[in-house]
């Protein structure tokens, strides 16, 4: 009997496959903030600029052999490129994580200025300190260098407080993993470049909110601090602090390429807040539609008009759902349609046993 030619199609497409394809590859997105006619922050020995090439370099360096791993960079020498530009670079690649990276200063007039000292990664999101707004307005400053910038940013000012309320809504789907990561980052910054840990912290970064991807921006520490300085400009401090984030884009470009969930586990104090439900049966995945996240506690009544909401701690953040649980995708995204029209980055995540899945 002759064999069938369908079926033998069908086994050459299937060896094909397992052994001819290749894992996908995990783009990451290195910009060193600044360059060019823009030094970004000055210190008394070197520049931000020069700090934070030196460092994005040396990350390409250290994951050059890695097989699975694509480093896009927004500049490999010392030139300007517009903010805007930085994040269309990214987005042209497709990355899958954009990471920025600075370097941290205050002003001449703080009685802090030379002892301030320590790391932080930010995720996008609502400034809640005067910090956290003087850094976002310091950091999108940059745009004021271009000729059309306020009809190329849509007449967003980078010094007026009244701009940035168009991140208080800017929790897209991207956020959880945003914080994923910068947690990562945070602790190989505190533990393999001995960093003083200021933590991960959120502001209105307008390169993160152009980035279509999982986005942070690193401030590695102060260079108005005369001791931190000599460490950044040091070849061993800039070796320590780009081994830090490369050791924190392996461990989370391995997570994403796993079949584990994408996101960290809670910490025992971040338990999803409210428990299981006894009339919900266990072990069966329902469907959530989950509109905002927060790194503190919001009122009721930022939420009027939305039924049934309920949050739960994740990543350090407080994340807030709506609807209950759905028994389908389907009913959860035809529910999630109607609180996009007041959160429009709403989005429909897997629940499973009190606690958010992949």
């Amino acid at each position: 009997m002759k064999p069938n030619r369908r079926f033998l199609a069908y086994i050459f497409l299937l060896i094909s496959v397992i052994f001819g394809a290749k894992a996908k590859t995990f783009t990451v997105v290195l910009d060193p903030g600044h360059g060019g006619k823009d030094y970004g922050a000055v210190g008394a020995i070197t520049n931000e600029k020069t700090i934070n090439l030196d460092v994005a370099l040396e990350v390409r360096r250290l994951l050059a052999d890695s097989p699975d791993l694509k480093i896009i960079m927004t500049r490999s020498d010392d030139r300007f490129i517009a903010l805007q530009e930085r994040a269309a670079i990214a987005n042209r690649n497709h990355g899958d994580l954009f990471i920025s990276i600075h370097v941290n200063s205050v002003a001449n007039t703080n009685r802090n200025r030379t002892t301030v000292r320590g790391a932080s990664v930010y995720a996008l999101g609502l400034h809640r300190s005067e910090s956290n707004l003087e850094v976002a307005k310091r950091e999108n400053s940059v745009m004021e260098l271009e000729s059309d910038y306020t009809t190329r940013y849509q007449g967003f000012d980078p010094n007026s407080t009244e701009s940035y309320i168009i991140f208080e809504l800017s929790q897209n789907k991207h956020l959880d993993h945003s914080i994923s990561f910068a947690e990562m980052a945070q602790n190989e910054l505190v533990t393999t470049a001995g960093r003083a840990d200021r933590g991960v912290l959120q502001a209105g970064f307008w390169v993160l909110h152009a980035s279509a991807m999982p986005a942070v921006l690193i401030e590695l520490d102060f260079i108005c601090n005369p001791t931190v300085e000599k460490y950044l400009n040091s070849v061993k401090g800039k070796k320590e602090m780009a081994r830090a984030i490369a050791n924190a884009i392996t461990q989370y470009a391995g997570i994403q390429k796993s079949a584990v969930p994408a996101l960290a586990e809670p910490k025992p104090d971040d338990t999803p807040v409210p428990e299981v439900n006894s009339e919900q049966e266990s072990n069966v995945v329902t469907y959530r539609v989950q509109f905002l996240a927060s790194d503190r506690k919001l009122s009721a009544a930022s939420f009027k008009g939305l039924e049934n909401v309920e949050s739960y701690r994740h990543g350090g953040m407080i994340k807030y759902t709506s609807g209950g649980d759905f028994k389908t995708e389907a009913e959860a995204e035809s529910y999630a349609a109607k609180v996009r029209r007041k959160f429009p980055q709403a989005f429909v995540i897997k629940w499973l046993n009190g606690t958010r899945i992949e």
